[in-house]
């Protein structure tokens, strides 16, 4: 991400969507232990593309779940804003899931 010459805003909410998209990975695709978090990274033309994956239990319904304040942990008082914030601060943002299988993020943002 270097070689794009970021200003600090731009790594700011990129290294906050990485942040939030691990730990929605940590909290929800593994509740009953742990597994595995993919992380990749890709820069072309001014812009930087980062896919976070799990194969962890999966979203049943990916369009509940990017609906602000919709959680799943509500009894471990979970705002349910995490996609929300990744959403802000991302020029693309998507979510592939299928229950069972994973979860994939697939985001998008523009630095140059």
């Amino acid at each position: 991400m270097l070689p794009l010459n970021p200003s600090l805003e731009q790594l700011s909410d990129v290294k906050t969507t990485v942040s939030e998209a691990v730990t929605n990975c940590i909290v929800h695709a593994y509740p009953d232990g742990e597994g595995e978090i993919t992380v990749e990274c890709e820069a072309y033309d001014g812009y930087i593309k980062i896919i976070i994956s799990d194969s962890g239990i999966g979203i049943p319904c990916v369009e509940l779940a990017l609906e602000p304040f919709f959680t799943t942990k509500e009894s471990e008082e979970r705002s349910g804003l995490g996609f929300t914030i990744m959403k802000s601060f991302m020029d693309e943002f998507k979510v592939v899931s299928e229950k069972g299988r994973g979860t994939t993020l697939i985001m998008t943002k523009k630095i140059a």
